[in-house]
């Protein structure tokens, strides 16, 4: 049944072991670099129980109700109704958050199609993917994705230098497999579990490998520790950083020390096949959500952009409307794509609807590779007043206030305090450390440029490219060859 705001919150105070800033957090729904995105979670599970939103946000079965973002997909109307979910959560909550709860879950999709690899390797792991996944519909855990491990010296084999530093099975035991090392998840810190799995082929051209090993790893087991890196809300006053303050999503190295995986938790293990199946499919479903958050810090940067040129008077200059031309390209472009990869999508392995991948992989590249880009032109747009601008607390002071008052009050529509804010949105939309991670966090997050583009060449369909050339120039059938 779909849990409250409060419900999760419980969840998450299981006495687990977080570390941020070399302190131990003792409760971390009120830790003041945790609470913003809790407290967003939180309101995301409250949404689904307010008639404002409850039909957007879940969907009735059998007389119970249950996550929109957590259906299976079978047709383009279930497509349609996770996108509207998104939407609503974004709007809701004013700005961009990755772990909404339907892309990480996606990720298992992809292990539902393989179900075939999964009972070649043990019926037992086919078995766990349907029960996980219907247990994650039922329970409506947040449920997060584990793939970056510490890596080591990627020129080396795991087993040629310290083991742990890839995740590896260190023992078996009746009552599942024992693990340790270490993983980077985004929101693990405050998250109900993660679909853990290798993040490259770590076995060379070995069948069998104690490295290709994916699981559920419930947060609450013991022998985890979750050091967090420093997040960005409470470093500077909110007025000053309100992105920052609110969306920043603390990535964690999750520490597996000796970790029973219960049987019932394990998805695939040893067999290299099912590892390879899933690296190379992972993001089959879990693009599309990915790609939707390109798509909303679109429009903040149109609309940070544009407010600013409005402000100044600048709206009607071509150089200026050019720009703003080209942002407004990139959104559409990435609109475009989500849209398309509905309109044509396709029939999985397992018999679910999957987006179009073709379109939502060209999509992916289009969303990410242009967005530094983007967040240039942005930047041009806004101008250097968002490097310049006084803090808050210099527009609140009686001395200083008066003359921050005169030189940034425009016009009757644009007093200074408005531009003020405006100002400080577009600094930390473009300019701060959080802006910087953001960027960062989007070119990697699903993986490296190098990948997206690897996944397009894997998905586009070359043929007929090649039959319209070959008769548009020509060419003999022989130039065919055999295959």
């Amino acid at each position: 049944m779909l849990r409250t705001g409060e419900q999760y919150r419980d969840s998450i105070r299981d006495g687990r072991r977080v570390w941020i800033n070399g302190e131990r957090v003792h409760d971390i729904t009120k830790h003041a670099m945790f609470k913003p995105l809790i407290d967003i979670r939180a309101r995301i599970y409250d949404m689904a129980h307010e008639d404002a939103h409850r039909d957007t946000m879940s969907y009735e079965e059998n007389g119970e109700r249950f996550s929109v973002g957590l259906k299976l997909p079978y047709t383009k109307d279930d497509w349609r109704a996770k996108r509207n979910a998104t939407n609503a959560v974004l709007e809701e909550v004013g700005g961009v958050v990755t772990r909404v709860g339907d892309e990480t879950a996606g990720e298992m999709w992809s292990l539902f199609d393989g179900q075939d690899i999964l009972n070649e390797v043990d019926p037992r792991f086919s078995t766990n993917i349907r029960n996980h996944i219907h247990h994650v519909i039922k329970t409506d855990p947040f449920h997060v994705s584990a793939n970056t491990d510490p890596k080591g010296d990627r020129s080396k084999r795991p087993q040629d230098q310290d083991p742990d530093m890839l995740l590896h099975v260190v023992k078996e035991t009746d009552a599942g497999i024992i693990v340790r090392g270490a993983k980077y998840e985004t929101a693990a810190a405050y998250a109900n579990q993660a679909f853990t799995k290798p993040t490259i082929a770590n076995w060379g051209n070995e069948a069998m490998s104690d490295y290709a090993v994916g699981f559920v790893c419930d947060f609450s087991s013991p022998n985890l520790r979750f050091i967090a890196r420093t997040g960005f809300a409470g470093r500077a006053p909110e007025k000053d950083y309100p992105l920052s303050n609110k969306f920043d999503e603390v990535e964690t190295l999750v520490i597996y020390d000796n970790v029973l995986i219960p049987w019932e938790n394990v998805l695939f293990y040893q067999h290299t096949k099912a590892a390879t199946f899933i690296r190379a499919t992972l993001h089959r479903y879990s693009a599309f959500a990915f790609v939707q958050r390109n798509l909303k810090l679109a429009d903040m940067l149109i609309g940070a952009a544009l407010w600013n040129v409005r402000q100044t008077g600048l709206e009607h200059q071509p150089a200026v409307q050019e720009k703003l031309a080209t942002l407004a390209c990139y959104r559409e472009g990435i609109n475009a794509h989500l849209t398309a990869a509905i309109a044509e999508a396709e029939e999985s392995p397992g018999g679910l609807l999957m987006p179009n991948q073709s379109l939502l992989m060209t999509g992916r590249v289009l969303a990410c590779s242009q967005l530094h880009h983007m967040m240039h032109i942005a930047r041009e747009l806004c101008g250097g007043q968002i490097c310049i601008t006084p803090d808050a607390a210099c527009f609140e002071d009686p001395e200083t206030g008066p003359w921050l008052d005169k030189f940034y009050t425009l016009n009757e529509n644009w007093a200074s305090e408005d531009r003020r804010k405006l100002l400080a949105y577009a600094r930390d939309l473009l300019n701060s450390d959080y802006a910087g991670h953001r960027l960062t966090f989007q070119f990697f997050a699903q993986s490296p440029p190098f990948a997206h583009l690897a996944a397009v060449y894997r998905n586009f369909d070359f043929k007929d490219a090649l039959r319209f050339t070959h008769k548009s120039a020509g060419l003999s059938d022989q130039v065919w060859g055999k295959n």
